[in-house]
């Protein structure tokens, strides 16, 4: 019988760095170490930091090899440049050297998991120079753990050494930051992707194309180990030479012209023509959350290409998408741009939880071909400088009548809300003197408007009080009665609700009439004179006369001055940071 057993190794581990030298785009990580080898100053424990697949635990061990490696003929010391052949260099790399010991902080969280590292610190390594501690995801232990390691990683014996990598180096306390030497593993840059992809398919026979390559590096995102399973994965898929067309095809991306293509629909506001292409591509297998991610990724790069035209130089960027995104960029005002990404954001929060994707993305094709219609904010001042701006109501030449306010705001259906103060009709002459005398003491203690409002909000009703402040014009003010004139977006029930809540909190009835003039000015007038001069002032400027025209609803929320805009702008800037300094860099 055959025996089919395969010893194929994927290409993410059979290609994976040995030595410092294979570690690509980490120059200044890779200098340092250098030196401090070099000076005999390695430190006690290592922090590695960065993105998946930019070599983190890769590196830990190869700082490990280097540390323990004796040189093919066994009299080597510590080293940048291990020799990958002596006991320690093979244990190391094929992960089962006894003294150096790697631990998943992600399943290993606890105190007592750490309690073992502790405990065993203390014997000597078995064969090695120095016992090494990798652990990685190192941000996922608890604070209990990261308290009961402080002590050891501050004053370890001087045969050990920890390593630690994680993604998440804010997760990690500041006190194990600082007994730490700390590492970022950058992400890899397109052009040095690119090169090490091709390197890799070159060693391996295979034939792929160089914008097969570019979109790879672009879907990796700066991580060697993901662009390398993708590599693997398109070599098989390509079964002979793989082409951009059969990625595209693996990764589920639609084709980057044919959504420039749509991004100009859209721009143009046709959206038959766009939601036709958006199916074209759905059909061809293109998924829709990934159209709308290669829309958005056209917005920001379009964007930056505009403010920094060397952008457009990016490798994995083809000589036609080049060509149109300079094109788009010259011709598209950022407000526009800035409008679409926003909108797009937005569109791929919903695709995601929407029901049926495709269904949500042609929604949001639709809104977003109207993105064209919009008249940007300095043609639509100009086209409200051309307006002539309207009379105004009540004027002399509007022919309109004074505004009126209505009488019947109560529900009692009156002409007004009236809650009186009435004595029983019964007993006697006496009584209900001395019944009204009560009552007017009572009432005394409210000898203003003032006290009323204090008595609201003292009752803490919210709602009522800011009623009163805000639409309420007082005409006149007894205890025990109010006349008010109330404001065009008064509640229709504010008379009956202030009579109903007076009488509940004093204990007797009061008062409470609309009338239709004669207010004086609200309690929100009088609080913001200022600001409501300055609106005033900017609501009666013709620009302002034509924008209330064309958008009647349309408000006054705010009035910021130069001087604000200017002041604000100081506080927000961000503060400059200076570099790193490297205490082992080369002069």
């Amino acid at each position: 019988m055959q025996d089919n057993t395969s010893n194929y190794q994927v290409l993410a581990r059979k290609y994976r760095p040995e030595i410092f030298a294979d570690l690509v785009g980490q120059d200044a990580m890779v200098r340092t170490l250098k030196n401090a080898f070099e000076a005999d100053r390695i430190a006690q424990a290592f922090m590695m930091t960065g993105i998946r697949g930019t070599g983190k635990t890769t590196t830990a061990r190869i700082i490990a090899k280097g540390m323990n490696c004796i040189g093919p003929d066994g009299t080597g010391g510590p080293t940048t440049e291990p020799c990958g052949q002596c006991e320690h260099c093979t244990a190391i790399m094929e992960g089962r050297h006894v003294d150096v010991i790697e631990m998943d902080a992600a399943s290993n969280t606890g105190v007592a998991n750490i309690r073992e590292i502790i405990d065993s610190v203390h014997y000597r390594a078995a064969s090695a120079r120095y016992k090494v501690y990798v652990i990685d995801e190192v941000h996922m232990l608890s604070t209990g753990a990261f308290n009961a390691l402080l002590k050891t990683l501050e004053e370890p014996p001087a045969h050990v050494k920890f390593i630690f990598a994680t993604t998440e180096i804010r997760k990690v306390p500041v006190t194990v930051l600082s007994r730490c030497q700390r590492f970022d593993l950058r992400r890899i840059e397109p052009e040095v992707m690119i090169a090490l992809m091709r390197k890799i398919a070159d060693a391996e026979g295979a034939q792929i194309a160089e914008d097969a390559l570019a979109l790879i590096v672009r879907a990796a995102e700066g991580s060697a180990r993901d662009a390398t399973s993708l590599l693997d994965q398109a070599i098989s898929h390509g079964a002979g030479e793989t082409s951009a067309d059969q990625v595209r095809a693996m990764l589920g991306l639609a084709d980057r012209g044919r959504v420039l293509d749509l991004f100009n629909m859209i721009l143009k506001g046709d959206a038959a023509a766009a939601l036709t292409e958006l199916s074209a591509q759905y059909a061809e297998g293109a998924d829709p959350m990934a159209v709308l991610r290669d829309l958005a990724e056209i917005t920001h790069w379009v964007s930056v290409v505009k403010i920094t035209p060397e952008a457009a130089e990016d490798p994995t960027v083809s000589p036609d998408e080049r060509a149109r995104g300079l094109t788009m960029a010259d011709e598209l005002p950022m407000r526009v741009l800035t409008r679409l990404w926003q909108m797009l954001l937005k569109a791929l929060d919903e695709v995601a939880g929407a029901p049926n994707a495709m269904m949500a993305a042609e929604m949001a094709i639709i809104r977003l071909t109207h993105v064209a219609d919009l008249p940007s904010p300095e043609e639509l001042v100009r086209k409200l400088k051309d307006a002539t701006p309207p009379p105004l109501p009540g004027g002399p030449d509007g022919g309109g009548q004074p505004v009126q306010s209505t009488g019947a705001r109560a529900a009692g259906g009156g002409a007004s809300a009236v809650a009186s103060a009435r004595t029983s009709a019964g007993g006697s002459a006496g009584q209900a003197t001395a019944r009204a005398l009560e009552v007017q003491e009572a009432l005394a203690r409210y000898p203003t408007f003032d006290h009323v409002v204090e008595l609201i909000r003292a009752n803490r009703d919210g709602k009522l009080l800011a009623d009163v402040e805000t639409d309420l014009r007082l005409a006149s003010y007894q205890p025990g009665r109010i006349e008010f004139q109330p404001t065009e977006r008064a509640p229709r029930d504010l008379a009956q609700r202030l009579g109903h809540r007076l009488q509940m909190w004093t204990g007797n009835r009061w008062a409470v009439t609309v009338v239709n003039d004669g207010g004086g000015k609200t309690i929100d007038e009088v609080r913001n004179a200022e600001d409501y001069a300055l609106k005033e002032t900017a609501t009666a400027h013709p620009l302002m006369q034509a924008v209330l025209a064309e958008f009647p609803k349309a408000r006054i929320r705010y009035i910021r001055t130069r001087d604000q805009i200017a002041a604000d702008a100081v506080q927000e800037a961000l503060p400059e940071v200076e570099d790193e300094w490297d205490p082992f860099e080369d002069d």
